[in-house]
């Protein structure tokens, strides 16, 4: 592998990148920045420095919580006064999510699941409409490249280590472009999918790793092979991710640069996530998504949240937060005990 050029930098002004690459402008997140949401608004800062550890990804030890993230206060009132438990929690979903719909292009779709719940139901609200995956198909570039080196018995190089922080820690596309030519581009992502179960997902084509195909209940599924205690890779599959391979994702996700911290994090003062943003050349309408574990009274939960079609980064990052909140308030309602 070629050696990797620094990732010690500041995020970049991505515009010129291909259509299906870059993560939005600079301008884009200037101005989201500027616009006082309060505990949720991305701030202006130095890209976050790459962790200078070289040791090998073997040696990571399991983490069965994520780390602790900046306190954000009290849990939103959405997830505190989830409903009561329902015979069909789609169709609850469904009604949840109502205010946050909206009307013209928009379209979201949301899938949630209880790591702690005795049916591990995925609930979904059009889990299988496809959607572009931007930036979060760097967790799944990242599961393959881990699957790869599990394959050749090897620990990831020094290089290939130093990507993946910058990848995920702060949404590198540079990284990102090198991981994805390691693992064989679009061919090599569809056989690590497989492997994990992840069946509605398609690679983007040659170098757009941005434009692969992706559901939410597939994310779910991705989620699971990271977070849940026992994975379930496919019957017809080799070995899924190992438990160093799945601590060393957890690391990272729960480790983003703060103008990142968004989106799945919204809900709870414990999380992981990785966001992706994208505006789309054609219409100028952003794709913006959010996927993660959050734990909320103690329950461990994986969240996916897609939508395209948004006016803006700031309206698509104000609906995500707001579906997720919802999505999370009906989780809770099969795993919380409620008086009879």
């Amino acid at each position: 592998m070629a050696t990797v050029v620094s990732f010690h930098r500041k995020t970049r002004d991505l515009r010129a990148m291909p259509d299906g690459q870059h993560n939005g402008t600079y301008q884009a997140l200037k101005r989201f920045r500027s616009t006082g949401l309060g505990s949720h608004a991305l701030m202006a800062c130095a890209a976050t420095a790459v962790v200078a550890s070289m040791a090998a990804c073997s040696s990571t030890g399991p983490l069965e919580e994520v780390r602790a993230a900046p306190t954000r206060g009290n849990t939103p009132a959405a997830v505190l006064a989830a409903p009561p438990p329902s015979a069909d929690p789609d169709a609850t979903l469904a009604r949840a999510l109502k205010p946050v719909l909206r009307d013209g292009d928009t379209r979201l779709a949301v899938a949630v699941l209880a790591l702690d719940g005795a049916d591990r139901q995925i609930v979904s609200y059009r889990g299988d409409a496809a959607f572009d995956a931007a930036s979060i198909s760097k967790v799944d570039i990242l599961a393959a490249l881990l699957l790869r080196a599990q394959d050749e018995g090897r620990a990831l190089t020094a290089e290939e280590r130093q990507a993946a922080e910058s990848m995920i820690r702060t949404s590198d596309n540079d990284a990102a472009n090198l991981l994805w030519r390691a693992i064989g581009k679009g061919e090599g992502l569809d056989a690590a999918n497989e492997r994990l179960g992840l069946h509605s997902t398609k690679a983007g084509a040659g170098v757009r790793w941005g434009l692969t195909q992706t559901t939410a209940k597939d994310q779910i599924r991705l989620l699971q092979a990271v977070f849940a205690h026992r994975p379930v890779a496919s019957a017809r599959s080799r070995q899924g991710l190992t438990g160093a391979s799945r601590a060393f994702i957890r690391e990272l996700m729960g480790d983003i640069a703060k103008d990142q911290d968004w989106g799945v994090s919204s809900v709870a003062s414990r999380w992981a996530l990785k966001n992706g943003w994208l505006q789309r050349s054609t219409t100028e309408l952003w794709v913006i998504n959010s996927i993660g574990q959050v734990t909320v009274h103690g329950h461990r939960y994986v969240v996916s949240v897609l939508s395209s079609g948004n006016a803006s980064m700031e309206g698509g990052i104000s609906l995500v937060e707001r579906a997720v909140r919802a999505a999370i308030g009906v989780a809770s309602a099969q795993v919380r005990p409620w008086p009879k």
